[in-house]
Parts: C-alpha cells; structure tokens; sequence
C-alpha cells in the first residue's frame, strides 16, 4: 500500500532521515521500532504530509503521495495519530467524533438559512455513527463526557475513534501505548487487531512496549541513524546484531531489547 523509496529529511545539517527505504503491505500491521533519534517520527510525518522530504517518493498504491498535504490525503484514507493526544478539550467526547467527517452541510452558510433539514438529517446519521465507535471502542460511558477531562489512554482511544468515522485506509499511530496502563492498552490492541480483522485497515504502529509490538505486528521494521536497519518477525529482530548493537549503542542493556521489556522508540 505505501513504498517508500530512498527519502531523506535534513534539518540544516542534520540528517533526521537519511536515505529511508521501506514498504508496507495493505491489511498489514507493521510496527515501527528503534532507539530514540532514528527517524521513526520524522519519517511518519513525511509519510503524512506534514513535512516535505528533502528528497525520495513516496507512493500509496501506486500513486505518487510526495508531499501531499494532510488534508488531502485525509481524503484518500490516510490518517496518523500523535503521541499526544489532540482532542477538543472543551467538546464531548461524540461532539470530538462527530467533527470528523468533511464537506458537512452545516458548514456553509446557504444550508444554515435553507438546508436545516439536511444538517438536522446529517447530525442524526452523525451521532449514530459516534455513538457506534464509541460503543466498539468500549467507552460508550464517556459519550457526553468532555474529552479534555477524561485520560491519557481514553484520549488515545477516541483518536483512534476518529478514523472509524471515515473510510480510512491506512492509519499510522505514532507511541499509542505512551503514558496508558496496562488495562487501557490492551483495549487499545484489542480494537486495533479488531479494526484489522474486521474493516481491513492497514496500521503502522510506532511503539516502545515490545510485548505490545508482539502482539500486534507482522512484521516490524527497526531503524537506526535516519535508515532502515532491518526488516522481519520481532523475533528475527531481536536476534538481529547490527539491531542489538544500534539499541547497545544508546546505553541501553542487551536484555532490554532480547528480554521484551519497555526500549527507546
């Protein structure tokens, strides 16, 4: 579904990403690991539109995608989270879900004087919708809850609820599992695996949490110093010595990365 070919990204002198070349399967759920400063969120936001590449293509089903902007490829079912969440703090968690979907009749002013009865129609089919994804996302509860006040983990779920209120193709989820206890991320895995099975979404997962990567992601790709260091089943990643030697490289121990146990991302 998206290839990436030979992209790099310079910030002055500093190569962020520096000659990246991967590619992610449709009906994938590939995860996107490796020691903090390796390019994996810089990448992303190439991906996304929200930086222009230096220089390197990027296609999404054959189509060339490079430094399309994220409104437009919103429209072509590519959608990333953050690792913070953005919600609209002051608006319900359905309101949040419900602003979602483009080209809504209410937004222009001739329908708000002589459309009321499409925009009524419209928000009914809205709110079903949200009340839909709330319910399968297992946090119905918080429909009328304002989404700056409800948690970390529940932020990182009604994200991923917005994608479910379009036709989204591919979604890229950038440290979904950053600061959600346990209970809350696997909610999270489970409707992403769900998501996967069910609706055919693609995911690229950047993640720490390597039993979170292991349950989800095949297969996961490791990068390192800007490039893609190595590509397999988190096993064959784990075993891999230039992969051990790039995480020893940053301090951390050999166990850390062999063992599972939380590592940089």
């Amino acid at each position: 579904m998206i290839v990436v070919e030979d992209v790099h990204k310079h910030f002055g002198g500093f190569h962020a990403v520096d000659g990246a070349t991967l590619t992610i399967r449709e009906g994938s759920i590939t995860g996107l690991i490796g020691p903090n400063g390796a390019g994996k969120t810089t990448l992303f936001n190439v991906i996304a539109g929200v930086l222009e590449p230096t220089s390197g293509r990027v296609t999404m089903g054959g189509e060339d995608i490079t430094g399309l902007p994220p409104h437009d490829l919103f429209h072509k079912g590519l959608l990333r989270t953050f690792q913070i969440a953005h919600e609209f703090s002051s608006m319900s968690c359905r309101e949040n879900l419900m602003m979602v979907p483009g080209a809504q009749s209410g937004e222009t002013l001739w329908n708000t004087w002589f459309g009321r009865r499409r925009i009524a129609d419209e928000e009914r089919a809205l709110k079903a919708k949200a009340d839909e994804v709330l319910e399968f996302l297992t946090i119905e509860h918080l429909a009328d809850h304002k989404a700056g006040q409800i948690s970390g983990g529940q932020k990182k779920l009604l994200e991923l609820g917005r994608t479910m209120m379009v036709d989204a193709r591919i979604v890229f989820l950038d440290e979904v599992g950053a600061g959600v206890n346990r209970t809350l991320l696997n909610t999270i895995g489970d409707a992403i695996l769900r998501l996967n099975a069910e609706r055919g979404y693609t995911f690229v997962v950047i993640e720490h949490d390597m039993d979170f990567i292991d349950r989800l992601c095949d297969p996961v790709i490791c990068m390192a110093e800007g490039k893609v260091l190595a590509e397999g089943t988190l096993a064959e990643i784990k075993a891999n010595e230039q992969v051990i030697e790039a995480y020893l490289g940053t301090g951390l121990k050999n166990k850390g990365l062999v063992q599972g146990d939380t590592v940089g991302a």
